[in-house]
């Protein structure tokens, strides 16, 4: 298996339409990630939530999913489930977020996502995030949106149940769904576990690679030949 991921990670942000989305989505990557490059400067942007419990719910969870980081998450109030109806607030949310500084990794919702929400967002990062390396999660839900994924990380199973540990911790507000329990979250990693030979794994969509051979050298390729 090939590494996507940059050697040298300094900074990486975080996109989520609700509270706990980045958390469900790519919580053990974050554990794994943070653990592995101590120091790096995190910035999450949620859409939604923001002034109320919800919120704070978020920014305890991400701490505690960012273990070391420089973490900066900020919360909007867009309401839950009218994302596409604020659809310029949001654009210049990412764009605000664009000039904190230049991402190595960018994590945010998968196209193939069947929320509304979810998808807004989605479809709005490549517009203000076109040259970095963004892994899209999965969140499994009643939709039926599961798309086959094509980027895994294996998670050992401490990871995966610190995960699970984490989530039921921080987001109270949400033991009551029927989809928010260990089986589901488990279940998924298995799944994607044996895609990728481990036994449990988080999975990401790329929409867009540039392979890299060797530094480009200078100058213009069509010299010579008009």
């Amino acid at each position: 298996m090939l590494s996507l991921l940059p050697e040298r990670l300094d900074r990486m942000t975080l996109l989520g339409a609700h509270c706990d989305d980045i958390a469900i989505g790519a919580g053990g990557a974050l554990l794994e990630l943070c653990r592995a490059h101590p120091g790096v400067t995190v910035t999450a942007l949620v859409l939604t939530g923001g002034g109320s419990l919800r919120e704070e719910e978020e920014r305890a969870a991400l701490t505690a999913f960012c273990p070391g980081a420089k973490l900066d998450v900020t919360v909007l109030d867009l309401p839950d489930g009218r994302v596409p109806t604020r659809w310029e607030r949001a654009k210049l949310a990412l764009e605000e977020l664009r000039t904190h500084g230049e991402p190595d990794l960018v994590i945010a919702p998968s196209a193939h996502d069947a929320h509304q929400d979810h998808r807004t967002l989605a479809e709005l990062v490549p517009t203000v995030f076109r040259d970095h390396l963004t892994l899209g999660y999965e969140i499994l839900k009643w939709d039926g949106d599961l798309a086959q994924p094509s980027v895994y990380l294996p998670l050992a199973e401490p990871v995966l149940r610190e995960k699970i540990a984490k989530l039921h911790e921080h987001y109270g507000s949400q033991r009551d769904r029927v989809w928010f329990d260990a089986e589901t979250f488990g279940g998924l990693a298995r799944i994607r576990g044996v895609q990728c030979h481990a036994r449990y794994a988080e999975a990401f969509h790329v929409a867009k690679l540039v392979l890299g051979v060797a530094p480009l050298p200078g100058g213009d390729p069509m010299d010579g030949i008009r």
